[in-house]
């Protein structure tokens, strides 16, 4: 395992491009600077030894060293030992509604991205809890077991659509069977589930609302979309075909509907927010979160990690050397090798 200390250095690299064109813009005036006084066999009987092989190779010298040294300023660190670290928190699993009729755009940019933008601002305001994800539609399927890993969560978060669910429909009993398998038994933490969904139940059994209070389990639901509705619209490459119909050949039009959300919050001692509003259900979730009691768990992460700088330092130093004390003169083996026949 590794990690990057100082990643604000990598953007040294750009002087690379720099070096090359000076180089280059200093041969081509060389070049032509000789030629307008002698011609090209004349030159080579003046001066016999010089060797283009070498400069260009003084230059991949010069660039090796010079890349290192940026690389030791990044100063990557390797982690050499893997141990169990005692944390605080709680555990907190998201179950996402991907269902087609979150592509509805009745809230800007549409229902789906403003679930992600909600899950992705509530995560920013955990401290060492542990998160898990869970995406569904007419199936429910663990997108990210629970980690204390945040920022693996926020890019799970992002690839989250409803191609990576194989049938259509809110199979809210199967996410929350699901959720009930992510806590760790074992461990007595504090468990939040928070499901975000329009509501939009497709199946009849998914109407009666499981009491999640018996696992221990305090669930938060939000929804997002408007009671008006809106349309679902059928894209390609980003570009707009058309809007999703039903078998008579009409627009579908999909509304909020928060009866059943508030039906699995209430049996659960937990409540429904509107999510149309980012900052409603990220304050309430925070605050929820903030006031449970912390259960220690264990954890385990790579620790001492330890520079490695030095070995770049190095290598780089010796690059640099190897550019200032090879001469761009021919020497004997190179005038064997010929490489560019430069002695024709």
């Amino acid at each position: 395992m590794y990690k990057i200390e100082e990643p604000i250095y990598f953007y040294l690299f750009g002087i690379i491009p720099v070096i090359v064109t000076i180089f280059l813009f200093v041969w081509w005036w060389k070049k032509r600077t000789q030629r307008k006084f002698s011609n090209i066999t004349l030159l080579r009987k003046l001066a016999p030894d010089s060797s283009a092989f070498k400069s260009t190779l003084k230059l991949i010298f010069f660039i090796i060293g010079i890349s290192f040294l940026i690389l030791s300023l990044v100063n990557p660190k390797v982690g050499v030992k893997l141990k169990t670290v005692k944390r605080e928190g709680v555990d907190v699993v998201f179950a996402l509604d991907v269902s087609k009729s979150m592509l509805a755009e009745d809230i800007a940019p549409n229902r789906l991205e403003k679930s992600k933008q909600i899950i992705s601002k509530i995560i920013a305001q955990l401290g060492s809890d542990r998160v898990g994800i869970i995406i569904y539609a007419g199936n429910a399927y663990p997108l990210l077991p629970i980690t204390t890993d945040h920022a693996a969560a926020k890019m799970f978060l992002q690839n989250a659509n409803p191609d990576l669910v194989s049938s259509q429909g809110t199979a809210i009993n199967e996410a929350l069977n699901l959720a009930k398998t992510f806590y760790n038994n074992d461990e007595q933490t504090n468990r939040f589930l928070i499901i975000i969904s329009d509501g939009e139940d497709h199946q009849e059994e998914s109407k009666q609302a499981i009491n999640m209070a018996d696992e221990g389990i305090k669930v938060y639901t939000i929804g997002v979309g408007t009671e008006i509705g809106g349309r679902i619209p059928l894209k390609i490459n980003g570009s707009l075909i058309g809007y999703k119909k039903d078998r008579k050949g009409e627009t579908v039009i999909t509304q909020r509907k928060p009866d059943v959300l508030q039906e699995i919050a209430q049996s659960s001692e937990g409540s429904y927010i509107d999510g149309n509003k980012t900052d409603k259900p990220v304050n309430m979730i925070e605050d929820a979160i903030g006031n449970a009691q912390k259960s220690e768990f264990e954890t385990k992460q790579f620790s001492d990690y330890e520079d490695q700088f030095q070995w770049f330092l190095g290598i780089g130093i010796l690059f640099l050397f190897l550019d200032v004390f090879l001469l761009d003169k021919k020497t004997k083996w190179l005038r064997k090798v010929d490489l560019f026949n430069e002695e024709d």
